[in-house]
C-alpha cells in the first residue's frame, strides 16, 4: 500500500497567491467588463534589458551549432557566471568568497524551499512575522512545524515585525531557535535592516550554534548606502549563514529563471554525536542528485547583467519600479493611509482602514476600485490588518490604480 506523506496534508488548503487568483477570477466572471489592475502578486512587467536579450540570442545561436552546443551543464553552475557574481556582487562590498561557494539555481524560491532538506526534522525554526509563505510551508512538508492552531504553527517561533516595534524583530527569548529565516529588504513589508541590527542576529547565531537562512532577493533595490546588501558584510556571518539571491526582480527574470545561493565552506551543522558537517558539501551532493542545473541560455543572460551596458539597463528598470514605489507612498500617505516600505524595496506595506481585516479590505478594494492587493494575514499572524502593494506594474497602470484608490477612499 502506498501511503501519503501526512505532513503535506497539514498544509493549508491553498497557497496564498492561488487564493488571490481564485478570488480575482471569480470577480472577473461576475464582472466581465471590469478592467482589473493588479498591484498584488510581485511579477514584473518591464521587458528584459537589451543586453540580456542579445546574450540570449547569442547563446541560442551557439546551441544551434556543433561547436557551440552544450548538453548537461555543471549542477552548481558555469564558472563564467559564478565568477561574475563574485566580482560584482561581493568584492565591491569587501566580501571575499570562493567560486565553489556559489551555486546557480533556477530562482531563489526553489532553494529557499529546498535547503531545509539538509536539516534534521526536529530543528526549531524562528521566523520574522510577517514572512514569505514558502519558508514555513517547506518546513511543514517535512513535519518540522507542529500543528496549525489559530493561525499559527505550534513549533515555530514567530518574531513579530510590525509598526509597533519599528519593524525591528527582537531576538528570540527563552528556548533558543536552531534555524532563523531572515529576508531583507523584507517581503512583504518592504522594510530593511541596519548593519547594527543584523550584527545582533549574527552574534545570536554564533552564540547559540544556530543557522541563518538569509534571503537577499531584493538587495538590488536598496537606495540607502548604509544598508547591507549581504549578510556577509557582517563579521562572522560566513560561519553561520547561507544567503539566497534572485535575478527575478533584479533583472526581470521571473520568466527566465535564474538566481544563486551562497553556501560558505565555514558553515557547519552538528550530528547528535557532535561531529561538524560542512553544509557546502551536503548542498553540492543534494544538487548533483536532484538538480540538473540551470540552462546555459539563462546563465548567459544572467552574465550579461554584469556588463557595463547591462548594469546601466538593469538599473534603469529598477529606478522605474522605485519611481512607482515613490508615487504610491506619496499618494497613499496623502489620503491618510499609514504606509511603510517603498524606500529601499519595491513593496508598500499599508495598514487597512480601522477595524477592517486584511481579506475584508482586499475584497472591498477589488469590488470598489477594481484594484488587487495582497492580504497581509497571508504572510503570517502579524500581517493581519495590513495589505501589500507592489511597484512592479507600469507607470500608467500604477497611476490609474492610485486614482481609483483615491476615488474609492473618498466615497
Amino acid at each position: 500500500m502506498a501511503l501519503v506523506n501526512i505532513h503535506f496534508l497539514n498544509l493549508q488548503q491553498n497557497y496564498l497567491f492561488a487564493d488571490i487568483a481564485k478570488k480575482v477570477n471569480a470577480f472577473k466572471v461576475m464582472h466581465p467588463k471590469a478592467d482589473v489592475i493588479s498591484l498584488g502578486i510581485g511579477d514584473v512587467t518591464q521587458p528584459l534589458a537589451p543586453a540580456v536579450v542579445e546574450a540570449m540570442h547569442k547563446a541560442a545561436h551557439e546551441m544551434g551549432t556543433i561547436k557551440g552546443f552544450r548538453g548537461y551543464g555543471p549542477e552548481q553552475g558555469y564558472d563564467f557566471l559564478r565568477e561574475a557574481i563574485l566580482k560584482n556582487d561581493f568584492l565591491p562590498r569587501g566580501v571575499h568568497l570562493s567560486i565553489d561557494e556559489v551555486f546557480i539555481n533556477d530562482g531563489a524560491k526553489s532553494d529557499t524551499g529546498n535547503f531545509q532538506e539538509l536539516l534534521h526534522w526536529d530543528n526549531f525554526i524562528g521566523v520574522t512575522d510577517p514572512i514569505y509563505p514558502v519558508y514555513i510551508d517547506s518546513n511543514v512538508m517535512i513535519g518540522r512545524c507542529g500543528n496549525y492552531r489559530d493561525g499559527r504553527w505550534t513549533n515555530v517561533r514567530y518574531l513579530p515585525t510590525t509598526a509597533e516595534n519599528g519593524f525591528i524583530p527582537e531576538l528570540p527569548k527563552g528556548r533558543p531557535v536552531d534555524v532563523i529565516y531572515l529576508c531583507y529588504p523584507n517581503n512583504p513589508t518592504g522594510t530593511v535592516i541596519t548593519k547594527q541590527e543584523l550584527r545582533k542576529w549574527v552574534n545570536y547565531a554564533l552564540k547559540n550554534d544556530a543557522l541563518i537562512l538569509y534571503d537577499a532577493a531584493y538587495q538590488a533595490y536598496i537606495q540607502d548606502p548604509d544598508i547591507p546588501h549581504s549578510i556577509y558584510e557582517i563579521r562572522g556571518a560566513r560561519k553561520c549563514a547561507v544567503e539566497f539571491h534572485s535575478f527575478s526582480k533584479t533583472a526581470g527574470f521571473t520568466g527566465v529563471r535564474c538566481g544563486y545561493t551562497i553556501v560558505p565552506k565555514d558553515v557547519t551543522v552538528s550530528t547528535f554525536e557532535g561531529e561538524r558537517i560542512p553544509l557546502n558539501q551536503l548542498w553540492l551532493r543534494r544538487q548533483c542528485t536532484k538538480f540538473n542545473g540551470t540552462s546555459y541560455i539563462s546563465q548567459r543572460a544572467a552574465e550579461a547583467i554584469y556588463t557595463p551596458e547591462g548594469k546601466q539597463q538593469v538599473q534603469t528598470t529598477i529606478d522605474y519600479y522605485m519611481d512607482n514605489a515613490h508615487r504610491m507612498l506619496t499618494r497613499l500617505r496623502s489620503l491618510g493611509y499609514e504606509v511603510y516600505g517603498g524606500e529601499n524595496a519595491p513593496y508598500i506595506w499599508m495598514r487597512t482602514s480601522e477595524g477592517m481585516g486584511s481579506w475584508q479590505f482586499f475584497e472591498a478594494l477589488l469590488y470598489g476600485a477594481n484594484v488587487v492587493c495582497t492580504p497581509g494575514v497571508g504572510f503570517g499572524p502579524s500581517g493581519e490588518g495590513y495589505v501589500r502593494f507592489t511597484a512592479f506594474n507600469s507607470h500608467e497602470k500604477t497611476e490609474e490604480a492610485l486614482t481609483r484608490i483615491e476615488n474609492w477612499t473618498k466615497q
